[in-house]
């Protein structure tokens, strides 16, 4: 049995989107489960659409994911040139021998004709007549020498079907009547995408092609290219597009994220592959947290999905809050650091701690402002904040409090704890009530990262105590 080779074919006319990704995941999967080989090609044939950068794009966002090819642009291997662009020299030759086995023919037309049929059909119904498929040898020769401008189409049967086998759909069976005569190699000499795509998979000995859905229908096409160059048909396995919602598939033209976009949103890598590995394939255990590696293991056809899957945003939170948590401090610290130092204001606090307390409170990176913010905003608090109906506590509390308060914490602040207590005994306070007090008086807000120790020490004694000062000076 030859070895399973995939390949993910992306066109460099964007940064790489989710269903994208997906894609090249299921192909890198379904390779390392049958030991084969994952390779990734450029198809960039419209280089009018070519976007600076999209490619180094494409290779980094692969690796960051995990996605390891084993040939590609930038890996190298025996079957390259892997960039389309550069095999534009070996199509020719190749649609030679389609035309001379009768699967394909030369086409003068002009585009005015083209576009008279168009008319003619008034449903925008582009079908070629076939007009060309009479020229004789003779007059196509003289055509040429006189300068016409031609293309080469596809030469398909206009009755009867065309039926092939799909792992994930079963039997395709299409009306030949459906299919068009498509160009396969364009006036200008530059190969189309639907027969570059094709004789690259030929040459490359890529024998499993995983894509959309959108392929069912037009997969006869291709199929009567290998058919007509006496080549075997590769194995097909077609994937349902990842949804929006029920009627809008994720889209770059719609503004979709990128997976590049999710990782500047705060969201992890393992989370991003975890979640769009379930958007179409449901694992035997029926697990959710799921490792790449993991997956390499339990990835199977047999739990594609034939139907739709909606991409859910608050499931791909929760699952990344999960990665979040899971993860040793000093990893959290590395993954997050590009969000603490956007944040001007904590520059001068222990970073290593404010992690350990932000971590738990993460559902996405991004959530580090936010849950941070109340550093920045203790100037102008509500002192209403320091009223607290269940610990019974109000300003006029917190006015004969604060000032033993601070006498106390100046003399015993490095045991907080003992001292916390000492003085809510000492003084005839219920702790709940020093501690409600403090916290406010010392942060300005309701909600920390922590309690009252552990902003004690996240301020430390100097600007704990110059913050109680503070909020005390305040009060009337």
């Amino acid at each position: 049995m030859s070895t399973v080779r995939t390949r993910f074919a992306p066109s460099p006319t964007g940064y790489l989107h989710i269903g994208g990704l997906r894609t090249a995941l299921y192909a890198y999967l379904y390779a390392k489960k049958n030991k084969g080989k994952f390779i990734l090609r450029l198809e960039d044939t419209d280089l009018n659409r070519k976007v600076e950068g999209a490619e180094e794009v494409i290779y980094s966002t692969l690796k960051a994911a995990g996605l390891f090819y084993d040939e590609g642009p930038d890996v190298g291997g025996k079957k390259g040139p892997y960039i389309q662009s550069q095999r534009a020299d070996t199509y020719q030759k190749y649609a030679d021998k389609l035309i001379k086995n009768g699967g394909a023919y030369v086409c003068f037309c002009t585009k005015e004709r083209l576009e008279e049929l168009q008319e003619l059909h008034k449903t925008g119904a582009t079908k070629y007549d076939k007009k060309c498929l009479a020229l004789t040898d003779k007059e196509i020769k003289e055509r040429k020498k006189a300068g016409e401008p031609f293309v080469i189409r596809q030469n398909i049967p206009t009755t009867g079907t065309s039926t092939y086998t799909d792992l994930v759909f079963g039997d395709i069976t299409v009306d030949n009547k459906e299919l068009e005569d498509g160009v396969l190699i364009k006036s200008d000499g530059m190969a189309t995408y639907n027969f570059a795509n094709v004789i690259d998979d030929y040459l490359m000995d890529i024998n499993v092609v995983m894509r959309g859905t959108e392929y069912l229908s037009s997969t006869p096409k291709y199929n009567y290219i290998y058919k007509g160059l006496g080549w075997d048909l590769p194995t097909y396995i077609h994937m349902q597009p990842i949804m929006r919602d029920s009627s809008h598939k994720l889209s770059k033209r719609d503004g979709d994220a990128s997976y590049n976009d999710f990782i500047k949103s705060g969201f992890l890598s393992e989370a991003i592959v975890n979640y769009i590995a379930l958007l179409g394939w449901s694992p035997k255990d029926t697990k959710e947290k799921i490792s790449l590696k993991e997956m390499e293991e339990l990835f199977s056809v047999e739990g594609l999905s034939r139907s739709n899957s909606i991409f859910d945003l608050e499931k791909l939170k929760w699952l990344n809050a999960q990665y979040i948590r899971e993860l040793e401090l000093k990893d959290f610290l590395t993954l997050a650091k590009p969000f603490f130092e956007k944040l001007d204001y904590i520059k001068d606090y222990d970073l290593e701690y404010l992690a350990s307390l932000v971590q738990s409170r993460c559902v996405t990176l991004a959530d580090i402002e936010n849950i941070t913010k109340f550093l920045t905003e203790f100037d102008s608090f509500d002192l209403n904040l320091l009223a607290n109906e269940k610990n019974k506590t109000d300003l006029a509390l917190a006015k004969k409090m604060l000032p033993d308060l601070i006498e106390a914490l100046d003399k015993g602040f490095d045991d907080f704890a003992g001292t916390i207590e000492f003085f809510a005994n000492t003084h005839g306070y219920k702790k709940g009530q020093v501690m409600w007090i403090f916290r406010i008086a010392l942060t300005g807000s309701l909600v920390t990262c922590g309690g009252a120790s552990e902003m004690a020490k996240l301020f430390g004694k100097l600007r704990t105590l110059d913050r109680l000062g503070k909020t005390l000076s305040r009060i009337k």
